[in-house]
């Protein structure tokens, strides 16, 4: 078994990638049949000497390989056919700007398979970069409180090298007493409180965040049932929540009232109710004024998050009167920083934290015939048609969907 890592060709250029050197060597040690070919860049944030020193072979051709190894999207045009091809093809909820792609993979007779349904056979997800947006989408955010408020000017964190020099530039900043509200327990809203505790920032309980007043700053950590409520009042689970989405109304408001920067690290299913629209933004209690989306729904759940921003301008204002963009350091613009490609600002950690995953989760399946489905739930083309799970994208490829 061949695996190529390919070069990254998307735009802008994406500098992680599935393995690092080391953990090459680790499945070639692991798996006596298994070989790799790196696919020259010199956009990958692993150099090619890297991969050399590990003895790994440095090739400009990866046609002889079996399975092809990337992250994001690869261009209709340098698709080799009839390969096996792994990445995130961002085509599994109809995204009209990759239908071309998924159709040009059927036609090619490629094996797809998204990393994004990489899952395990109780179904969540096995591999994601979700632990990496957190980190640095938390960081991002304190850079924006700072930069909003003229408190302070953090160095953006795609000029520091790892999460340890994010965390330690973090610590020589200096919050007032403000109240930062997180939502979500997964991997996005975890790796977000990574770097809240990294601070040594208090958390405080809901009923102490709301009702209390501090002499420091503090953080609470929200999940959906905190700033969720049944329209009937009765109190049941999240498995209800996530069952009946539209038998529950936003309760955030409350926490609107109290809270200076709000960083989204949930995740937002379809039926669920917004947190806050522009109404709720509009009124005189709401107090946020910094806004870090990681989960970046645009036009969605998070009433200011009209657009995505962008590494090179991670920041932009919303004026919640005019539902318009402002400069982010008006006094009545909510700042928000909404990059969408988070990740891609600490490439070194996120490829190391994802390669060890791939290699826990992924690799086995290869030599021990997916025992477990890994393969068989993740592979969304074969022979030139979509597997039975991804029928369901039939009409788009056909374009029959406006």
């Amino acid at each position: 078994m061949k695996f190529g890592i390919i070069r990254e060709r998307k735009n802008p250029p994406d500098k992680r990638v599935v393995l690092s050197p080391e953990a090459c060597t680790q499945l070639l040690n692991q798996y006596n049949n298994a070989s790799i070919a790196v696919e020259s860049s010199d956009i990958r944030v692993f150099k090619d000497e890297e991969y050399l020193n590990s003895g790994l072979e440095i090739v400009n051709d990866v046609s002889d390989c079996d399975v092809l190894l990337g992250v994001k999207e690869v261009p209709i045009e340098a698709l080799i056919p009839n390969k096996k091809y792994f990445f995130f093809s961002h085509t599994i909820k109809k995204q009209p700007y990759n239908r071309d792609l998924l159709k040009a993979i059927l036609e090619k007779n490629i094996e797809l398979y998204d990393h994004e349904v990489i899952t395990a056979p109780e179904g969540y997800r096995l591999v994601a970069f979700g632990r990496y947006a957190g980190i640095v989408g938390a960081y991002n955010g304190f850079r924006t409180y700072g930069l909003k408020n003229d408190a302070f000017n953090l160095p953006k964190a795609e000029n520091l090298p790892n999460q340890q020099a994010l965390i330690d530039a973090l610590n020589r900043i200096h919050l007032p007493n403000i109240k930062i509200l997180l939502t979500g327990a997964g991997r996005v809203g975890n790796g977000a409180k990574e770097m809240l505790d990294a601070m040594h920032l208090k958390k405080v309980t809901v009923d102490e965040y709301i009702n209390k007043t501090f002499e420091e700053p503090v953080y609470c950590q929200v999940d959906v049932l905190d700033y969720n409520k049944r329209k009937d009042g009765q109190l049941l689970n999240k498995e209800d929540f996530y069952q009946n989405p539209d038998a529950y109304q936003s309760d955030f408001m409350k926490f609107a009232k109290v809270t200076d920067f709000y960083i989204a690290g949930h995740f937002f299913g379809e039926g669920a109710p917004y947190l806050f629209t522009r109404d709720d933004a509009k009124s005189a209690d709401f107090k946020i004024k910094v806004v870090a989306d990681i989960s970046c729904d645009i036009d969605g759940p998070i009433a200011c998050t009209i657009r995505p921003s962008t590494i090179a301008d991670p920041i932009y204002g919303y004026d919640p009167q005019t539902e318009k963009e402002i400069d982010y350091k008006a006094p009545k613009a909510i700042a928000v920083m909404a990059v969408d490609n988070l990740p891609c600002e600490l490439p070194r950690d996120a490829s190391e934290g994802f390669g060890e995953m791939f290699l826990k989760y992924v690799i086995p399946a290869f030599f021990n015939n997916d025992k477990d489905g890994i393969l068989e739930r993740a592979r969304m083309t074969k022979d030139g048609n979509l597997t039975k799970r991804y029928e369901y994208l039939q009409d788009y490829v056909n374009g029959e969907l406006v």
